[in-house]
């Protein structure tokens, strides 16, 4: 069996550079691969093109990169969050590309499965479908969306083993399991690594055959976006 596991989070990261696109998994704050998005601050890897569900906080997730002008652009569906990305974009200094929720996730799995293209509704007759090839189907139009290109995957998952095999947990199962083998090189952070053979055939999310390197992250703040409670009597 092979076994995918590196040391740290510096030599799961080896090979990112400059002016790469890479993806990274989460949804809101939940489930973002924390200690990969804290290393790339640290390297000052710059020029990225970021391919996520959203841009974090002014001071955490993706925030973190934006504060440092590391990204060049952001390719995401949910940005309300950030001022400093409302100010970066606005000023010019950032490029994005809004996309709808859905077609972000099929965009990924795409890439995924390997299939260059797929057609969908969502967008017709929108500035999403500016220039790209509108078709009907059934009686509808689709809008002709292009799987992603990423040259790296970075994933977050709350169990894995040795060989790569995934389980995530709750909200984090969004857009983390579709990213998996949708770049050329995927990296998967997880709370809990154990030996391969470990993790219960039937609860693996995710097959190691889509994950190049797995590490056990160090610490985990995973801090809540919007904290909602029912005020007490």
């Amino acid at each position: 069996m092979i076994n995918k596991k590196v040391n740290s989070v510096q030599e799961a990261l080896q090979g990112i550079e400059d002016n790469m696109t890479i993806m990274l998994g989460g949804f809101g704050l939940c489930g973002i691969p924390e200690n990969s998005i804290a290393e790339l601050v640290k390297k000052g890897t710059k020029n990225l093109t970021c391919i996520s569900n959203n841009a974090g906080v002014d001071d955490f997730g993706l925030g973190l990169l934006l504060q440092q002008k590391q990204i060049k652009k952001m390719i995401s569906s949910y940005v309300g969050e950030n001022a400093e990305f409302e100010r970066q974009m606005l000023s010019g200094e950032l490029e994005v590309e809004l996309i709808p929720q859905g077609t972000l996730a099929e965009r990924c799995r795409a890439a995924q499965a390997g299939i260059p293209a797929f057609f969908t509704p969502a967008g017709y007759g929108t500035e999403v479908a500016i220039g790209k090839e509108i078709r009907e189907f059934n009686g509808k139009m689709h809008v002709m969306e292009h799987a992603f290109k990423a040259d790296f995957s970075i994933v977050k998952a709350w169990k894995g083993d040795e060989a790569g095999n995934l389980i995530f947990k709750g909200t984090a199962r969004n857009f983390n399991p579709s990213m998996c083998g949708a770049g050329k090189i995927t990296i998967a952070e997880v709370e809990e690594l154990l030996p391969a053979g470990s993790l219960n055939p039937n609860e693996i999310h995710i097959p190691g055959i889509l994950i190049q390197r797995i590490f056990q992250g160090e610490k985990f703040e995973k801090r809540i976006e919007q904290r909602t409670t029912r005020k007490r009597a």
